[in-house]
């Protein structure tokens, strides 16, 4: 019976791995690019605060918005918001702040604190 349940127990853990679209590395790497965001949290955090309403984002479930642009290969652009070079300290001013940069933009400001802007901006950078 204890096998069995170990059986189960990994077979879930390499499911729920295979589920993940995220390799260890591009965590890593947006971790280091973010100054110290996690893109697991942030990929929680797109859901917290409605992303996936308007955006389209890759590994979100539910994430079809058609409001916003899509937000898949944000890495490889040269620009956020069609004016900010891309850089990781833009994108998370223009996620906390999107009015602050553009005072016309349709993007709300909703309340994104540092951090979690930090740990969004990871997700949407370990995204390839």
């Amino acid at each position: 019976m204890r096998s069995a349940l170990l059986i189960t127990a990994a077979i879930a853990a390499l499911l729920s791995a295979g589920c993940d679209n995220l390799s260890e590395r591009r965590v890593k790497d947006a971790a280091v690019l973010t100054n110290g965001g996690n893109a697991r949290v942030g990929r929680v955090e797109i859901r917290k605060y409605g992303c996936n309403a308007c955006h389209e984002i890759s590994g979100v479930p539910g994430a079809r918005g058609l409001i916003g642009p899509p937000l898949t290969n944000i890495a490889e652009r040269y620009y956020i918001a069609g004016e900010l070079t891309n850089t990781p300290d833009n994108l998370m001013s223009w996620i906390q702040h999107p009015h602050q940069i553009e005072p016309h933009t349709l993007m709300p400001d909703m309340g994104v604190s540092e951090q979690d802007s930090r740990d969004i901006a990871a997700y949407l950078y370990a995204q390839r």
